[in-house]
């Protein structure tokens, strides 16, 4: 069987892109997706979470950067 030129092949890989987006539906926005799973500030862990992770961040602070902090 012959090789396939390079018209033939990027001609195959378009009909396969076109194909995967059919199936996939219209892409949705990055707004709709924040919008599904909501905000989490208003919970008590996220708060906690906050918490701990300054705690964390402070925690890993070298001496000479206590010298040069705000």
């Amino acid at each position: 069987m012959a090789e396939k030129t390079v018209e033939e092949r990027l001609a195959a890989l378009e009909a396969a892109v076109a194909e995967l987006q059919r199936r996939m539906g219209a892409p949705r926005s990055i707004k709709d997706w924040l919008e599904s799973i909501g905000t989490v500030t208003d919970l008590e862990a996220f708060d906690e979470a906050c918490r701990l992770g300054r705690e964390w961040r402070e925690s890993q602070r070298l001496p000479e950067d206590e010298e040069t902090a705000p």
